[in-house]
Formats: C-alpha cells, structure tokens, sequence
C-alpha cells in the first residue's frame, strides 16, 4: 500500500515506514516486558504475562481502523474499473511468477532469521554464556530499537539512490561476515560491547535488509498479483526461518555448549539470501504500474 501510493523515485523511502512498525514494537513490547518482569514471579506467570496482550487490543483497533480508511493505490483502482483484476492472484502468482516467489522466500530467510536471533535467542545466550541479567539484555535490545527507527529510512532513501539490490546485498554480506563477531562481543561480558554487537546487528545488518523490502519484493510482481505473490514467499520464509531459527539455535548451544554452530548458521543464512538477491532484478527504477487492460506479464513483455 505505501508503495503504490509513493511518488516516483522515492519507493523505498516510502516503504520504509511501515516497516518501521517492527522496531517500534520490539521498542514497545520490549520496554513493557521490562516493566512486567519487576513482579514477584507469581504474580508474573499467573496474571502479569498477560498485560501485553491485554495492551496490544488496542493496537489492533488501531491497525484496523487504518486499514478501513485507507484508500487503494491508484493502479489497482484502474484494474477494478476495467474488471481485469486476478480472480486466484494466489495461483496466478505461482503459475506465472515462481522465480520471484522462491527469490522474495530466499531473500527474507536471513533477514528473518537473525532478527528472531538477536532479539530473542541473545536473552538465553547473554544471561547463560555471558552471565549478563536479563534486564541489561532488554535495555540493550530497546536501545538497538531505537537507532533502527533511524537507520531503517536512511537505507530506504539510499535504496531508491543506489538500488535495492546494493543495500540488500551490502545488509546480507554483512550480516554473515558479523556472525562470529557478534557472539565475541557479547562473550567479552562487557556492557559497552555487548550494547555495539546489538546495535551493529540490528541497526545497520538487519535494517538494511529490512528497510527496502517492502519496496523491492513489491516491485517484483505486476499490480495484478503484488500483494499475493509477495505474500506467499514472504510468510513462507517467515515460518521457516523466524519460526525456527531460535529453537534451532538453542538446540545447538546445548548440544555443543558453544556459540560457533550458531554463527555457522547464519553464515549460510546469508549465504541463502546473498544468492537470492543477486539472482533478483533490479526494480529501484522499474516502471510498477502496468497495463490495467492486460495481465502483467504481457504489459511486461510489450
């Protein structure tokens, strides 16, 4: 949605807001569980778990009431007019697009996975490995949050500068070459080094691939089939990385008592999304709007 409604040339600056949601929740949700966590562990895990997600209703009264307010982008209104839009996008995204299905799963594996890996698998690793409280651990993370609501737009705007592929890219590659490093800083037992390893991993790894995402997986599919065709890669990957990257890592903490297997993991995480991203096109600069009268891949070809 925000993409279809950016103006021309700035995509990625535009798509980069909403996925600005996801640092402003780990702020929001993590500052909470703070707060939570200072009751006496009765009252924690009979009642007091459940505040945030007595909190989080009116977030959803909020996000829906956005959602019914919003208007559809302009190229979806002519597709509605002229009646041409897909009656199965799911299908025709897959019958028509596969490649750039696997390429938007294949892309979205590393990203998806170390974030689940840093702002959650890091609780367990930094109180047991390092000796850190829990509490330092969560001021870290919100404070990793914070500076991601910056550098997220930052790599937006230098994603419609320089391309997404580059940002995307530079966000993989370092991302793989920090994994062993991250887990040094945190083994250091040193507050200043351990507050840099997650900053460098959220803020600028993770944030670069993060922020011309929305922009970029948008841009590989024609108007007909954006939002499915998208969607299906996205949410796949979702559950194969984000949903079992912790507890694959934590299998291999106790498993070898080290942090090396997990660093390995995300090396070929990367090393999965680096390929992805350099099969993909390149669409910083791709005209999105299509044809309403015909299918998207014959207004491609013509």
């Amino acid at each position: 949605m925000a993409v279809e409604h950016s103006p021309s040339g700035k995509r990625g600056f535009y798509g980069s807001f909403p996925q600005n949601g996801l640092p402003i929740g780990l702020l929001l949700s993590t500052l909470v569980f703070g707060a939570i966590s200072r009751l006496p562990e009765e009252a924690l895990f009979s009642w007091g778990w459940r505040v945030a997600f007595w909190i989080s209703i009116v977030m959803v009264v909020v996000g829906l009431y956005i959602r019914l307010s919003v208007e559809e982008p302009p190229e979806f209104k002519k597709i509605k007019q002229t009646r041409t839009e897909s009656k199965r996008p799911i299908l025709e995204a897959l019958r028509r697009h596969p490649k750039n299905v696997l390429l938007v799963m294949g892309a979205r594996i590393l990203e998806n996975g170390v974030f689940y890996l840093f702002s959650v698998f890091v609780l367990k690793y930094a109180t047991e490995v390092a000796g850190f409280s829990r509490s330092i651990i969560l001021y870290a993370v919100s404070a990793a949050a914070l500076i991601q609501i910056f550098t997220i737009p930052t790599f937006g705007v230098l994603s419609d500068r320089l391309g997404r592929r580059p940002i995307y890219l530079f966000g993989a590659v370092f991302t793989g070459l920090f994994a062993f490093p991250f887990f040094w800083l945190i083994d250091a037992s040193s507050l200043v080094l351990l507050f840099f390893s997650l900053v460098l991993a959220l803020s600028v790894g993770h944030a670069a691939m993060y922020a011309p995402q929305a922009s970029f997986f948008s841009e590989l599919f024609g108007t007909r089939v954006r939002y499915s065709g998208l969607s299906v890669g996205y949410q796949l990957a979702s559950v194969l990385a984000g949903g079992f990257s912790p507890i694959i890592a934590t299998a291999l903490l106790q498993q070898t008592g080290s942090s090396w297997p997990i660093a390995l993991y995300i090396i070929g995480m990367a090393a999965i999304t680096t390929f992805s991203v350099y099969l993909a096109s390149e669409t910083a600069h791709k005209d999105i709007s299509g044809s309403p009268a015909l299918p998207d891949f014959e207004a491609a070809e013509k």
